[in-house]
């Protein structure tokens, strides 16, 4: 019995024989793209033939299908932040950790791109050229989220454009989704990674996000917290629910938003008053100590 060939995928990692080694490589079996050349500068001296290494297939400079085991900064079906290193007449090309430049043609930049700015850009095979290439236009390439992301879900994330509502971030590298602003605790900046949560999957496959989850657990410990501050202060905040994101966020670690919900947790159970320059603590009847 025969062994299938292995069907390899251009601009992705692909895990493959060594067929024969020569001087200037190592030998590939390519499958679908026939053998492919791993360059010597790229090959272990103990590898046999038979061995099988995780490389990734891509185009060289002269159009060529070679294989690497350098580790690209992203793959075909991914999104990343990437420095434009030029600009030519075809379009601009993104340093991508790779000998090659990854180019982004001009009829897929979101914006003319400049040299030594950088953009988010979506990694894709072009169909008529079959060649690796990239776009700013990542609506185009990614239209719903997938049936595996569920609301509370940890993810990572890739700020990528500012909004009229807030920000528009990249999920895991290959979705898109939405923080808002009024839950938003710090400045942000493009190409800005940071851990974040699902917050609802709408049904047109659109994704809001949130940066810190509110559970019950952590509004019981801010509140707590903003309690036991107001005590040490003579029982007066001007920490209110007008204050900005930041100030919050480097007082007491959390988001407006989270802030704003505690705060009217404790003014409905008549523990705090919010007034509009600030918040007091209100003392127990027949108490004159600042304790809760």
């Amino acid at each position: 019995m025969t062994n299938s060939q292995p069907m390899v995928n251009l601009g992705q990692y692909n895990l493959l024989r060594v067929i024969r080694k020569v001087e200037f490589g190592i030998y590939l079996d390519g499958g679908n793209y026939g053998d492919i050349l791993l360059p010597r500068q790229y090959t272990d001296a103990n590898t046999a033939i038979g061995d099988s290494i995780e490389v990734f297939i891509y185009l060289d400079s002269e159009d060529r299908i070679v294989a690497t085991t350098l580790r690209p900064k992203a793959v075909v079906g991914e999104c990343a932040y990437l420095k434009v290193v030029q600009v030519n007449r075809i379009g601009a090309f993104m340093d991508w950790g790779l000998p090659k430049d990854l180019l982004v043609p001009f009829n897929q930049q979101q914006k003319p791109m400049q040299k030594g700015y950088s953009y988010a850009v979506y990694v894709y095979v072009d169909e008529a050229t079959e060649r690796i290439a990239a776009s700013s236009r990542l609506e185009d390439f990614i239209v719903a989220a997938p049936d595996r992301l569920r609301p509370d879900q940890a993810v990572d994330l890739m700020i990528y454009a500012k909004s009229d509502l807030g920000f528009k971030a990249v999920i895991d590298g290959r979705y898109l989704g939405q923080l808002f602003e009024n839950e938003v605790f710090r400045p942000l900046h493009y190409g800005e990674k940071l851990p974040g949560f699902i917050k609802t999957v709408r049904t047109d496959g659109k994704i809001d996000l949130i940066l810190q989850q509110a559970t019950s657990l952590t509004r019981s410990s801010l509140a707590e917290s903003i309690l036991k501050h107001l005590s040490d202060n003579n029982g007066v905040s001007t920490l209110t629910d007008k204050s900005p994101p930041e100030h919050i966020y480097s007082t007491y670690g959390v988001s407006k938003a989270t802030y704003k919900k505690t705060l009217g947790t404790l003014y409905k159970s008549r523990q705090i008053k919010i007034e509009k320059h600030q918040i007091t603590l209100v003392q127990p009847r027949g108490d004159n100590s600042t304790e809760y």
